[in-house]
């Protein structure tokens, strides 16, 4: 049975509880959230992208964002990750390979089975160098990839990662790797600013020979815009709202015993609360002319950071103490500087840091 996640019910509220509550344990220890994973599998959460005919609840894109920003008000880390093992389920489920589909799917919609992503080398990492960091040949029985894979969430958790690279003439495919090659080699997970506990780091391969069975898309050029990916930006987006919302409940409480910051309590909970309906509609085909899923993201962003940083502000020297929400909050935050942002939603961070206005 999965948990409705626009619906306010108990179980839902139960789940959110428990995240949060384990959130800053999970945050100074850094271990893997195979806890987490295991109550969001208890509430169905994990059947959320599969298919029906797997055996799971493929909600709406619409639903699935709103999901994703209320879970992660609750733990960023738990979230993010889940983002990632739905993203490669929702590759794998979009690909016309009946084979691949068939195969890993229907163990997808349980904890026992963990998927992930290998792709921002194909999207936003690294696309300045020369040579692909991943490059592909193919063999009598598919193709060998060669390379590293620099951003992999849960690598040494995960049974199967989502990865692609690229062909000698410029072509890309996407494969579904399993970790059991010889030739996969996840490395030591990167210490980050924040969400360590997401475990990710880089993953080499070395002649790894994925069968044609186990293709998700391609050969073809540019692969990642010819694959379904389910929510794409909007996913980033619902997940640093969902840190404003977070930060805004804490400036809530702040507000109380300090009448002071009642006025920008008020300004954040509007602003967060329209960002928030803004990318529903969106994502349900409503949005406004004009608004598109990088000026959401952009407005996002910048909620995310300069909510987190009032909280900051507002607690002053116990907030900056480590292991605080609040100094957690700031380092989550910064996150969305880096994750998944395109240039042009950079761009318009570093001219809002700068105070330079758009004419």
């Amino acid at each position: 049975m999965s948990v409705d996640p626009t619906a306010e019910s108990t179980q839902f509220h139960e789940l959110r509880d428990r995240l949060a509550e384990a959130t800053g344990k999970l945050d100074l220890k850094g271990a893997w959230p195979a806890e987490q994973l295991r109550w969001l599998d208890e509430a169905g959460v994990l059947g959320w992208t599969v298919p029906h005919e797997f055996g799971g609840s493929e909600i709406s894109t619409s639903d699935l964002v709103t999901g994703y920003e209320r879970l992660a008000r609750a733990c960023l880390t738990t979230t993010f990750v889940l983002t990632q093992r739905n993203g490669a389920i929702q590759r794998i489920a979009g690909s016309e390979n009946q084979s691949v589909r068939t195969t890993l799917l229907p163990d997808l919609v349980h904890a026992g089975t963990f998927a992930t992503v290998g792709i921002s080398h194909l999207t936003t990492s690294r696309q300045h160098l020369a040579k692909p960091v991943v490059q592909v040949r193919e063999s009598d029985d598919g193709y060998v990839f060669n390379g590293t894979m620099p951003w992999v969430t849960g690598a040494r958790q995960a049974d199967h990662i989502v990865g692609g690279g690229t062909l000698a003439d410029g072509r890309q495919v996407l494969a579904a790797i399993s970790t059991d090659h010889p030739g996969v080699n996840a490395q030591e997970p990167v210490s980050l600013m924040a969400l360590s506990a997401s475990h990710t780091g880089a993953v080499h391969l070395q002649d790894v020979e994925v069968s044609r069975e186990m293709l998700i898309a391609g050969p073809v050029e540019k692969v990642m815009k010819q694959t379904s990916g389910g929510a794409g930006s909007f996913t980033t987006s619902a997940l640093a709202v969902g840190v404003a919302k977070s930060a805004v409940s804490q400036l809530a409480a702040e507000a109380e015993r300090r009448p002071d910051l009642e006025q920008v309590y008020a300004q954040f909970s509007d602003d967060v609360e329209q960002v928030s309906q803004d990318l529903r509609a969106a994502t349900a085909g409503r949005a406004d002319d004009g608004e598109t899923a990088e000026s959401l993201r952009e407005r996002a962003n910048s909620l995310a950071l300069r909510s987190t940083q009032a909280v900051l502000t507002a607690t002053k020297g116990a907030g900056f103490v480590a292991g605080h929400p609040a100094e957690r909050a700031v380092r989550e935050a910064m996150f969305f500087l880096v994750w998944s942002c395109p240039q042009p939603v950079a761009a318009a961070a570093l001219r809002e840091f700068a105070c330079i206005i758009d004419g």
